[in-house]
């Protein structure tokens, strides 16, 4: 592994990079680019734009997000990380959010908020198993249609996730996450969907325990096979509406690799 250096964007050049990244990453189309004017001043107040240098100063990844208040609360919206396709087997994503956390706790800051798509199961397992993030709520087409290729044809439905910032809070999400994934009643509970069965989510009685299944790779089942991509859409944003409108909330998440899917688990408890 290289020597890698976490620290805020300073230079110009630091913040014209992080934008190419941007584009690098979501397409030259992206309409939500972060401009370099943005990324410097949100830094001035609570901001964090942070990057992972290599040995040579050149821009590995990034992590953007900015500091308000909730309820009286000082909060963090982590709103983009990236990190260039030959540097994911560093373990860069995780470095970088964990410096972000660093930086909200010496801010007095108490959560952190970001989106992620419930389709995408490796994000899925980076979220809830790895940080130790609780899903805090589902919305429907959260950003619209974007220029995105990413996004385009199947919508843009997301969790709001919410990552506790104390080291204590931390600690107690991810035993709880990982019971969660030991947990037999939990493992063998219903399943509320299916791909290209809409109706499954819609006439299953919801009882104390259930499982919404997703694809391990929405990302090339986009690819090839359109339709089939879309039917997953449908299929879990039926399900998790009438599982969380029953009461019930995500505990945990694992992944079959051999059925090659994956397994949200919710429970009333």
């Amino acid at each position: 592994m290289p020597d890698i250096d976490i620290r805020p964007l300073r230079t110009l050049d630091e913040l014209r990079a992080c934008v190419a990244l941007q584009r690098e990453t979501w397409g030259e189309e992206f309409t939500d680019v972060v401009p370099t004017s943005i990324l410097k001043v949100s830094q001035r107040i609570g901001g964090v734009a942070a990057g992972a240098f290599d040995e040579q100063g050149a821009l590995l990844g990034f992590v953007y997000g900015l500091t308000g208040v909730e309820g009286g609360r000082i909060v963090h919206w982590s709103d983009m990380l990236a990190v260039r396709p030959e540097a994911r087997n560093f373990g860069l994503g995780r470095r970088l959010k964990e410096f972000q956390r660093r930086a909200v706790q010496q801010l007095g800051g108490v959560i952190i908020y970001w989106t992620y798509d419930p389709l995408v199961a490796r994000n899925a397992h980076l979220n809830i198993n790895v940080f130790g993030a609780r899903i805090a709520e589902y919305v429907e087409d959260m950003y619209g249609e974007t220029e995105s290729p990413l996004h385009q044809g199947i919508g843009t439905d997301r969790f709001i996730v919410a990552w506790p910032v104390s080291d204590a809070e931390v600690h107690e999400s991810l035993t709880a996450t990982h019971a969660a994934g030991v947990d037999r009643e939990l493992l063998e509970s219903p399943i509320l969907n299916h791909a290209n069965d809409t109706r499954a989510s819609a006439t299953q009685t919801i009882g104390e325990r259930a499982r919404v299944e997703v694809p391990t790779d929405i990302n090339s089942l986009q690819q090839t096979d359109h339709k089939e991509a879309i039917a997953w859409r449908q299929s879990t944003r039926s399900a998790f509406r009438r599982a969380m409108s029953a009461g019930l909330t995500v505990k945990g998440f694992v992944i079959d690799d051999c059925a090659q899917r994956g397994y949200y688990l919710l429970d009333r408890r």
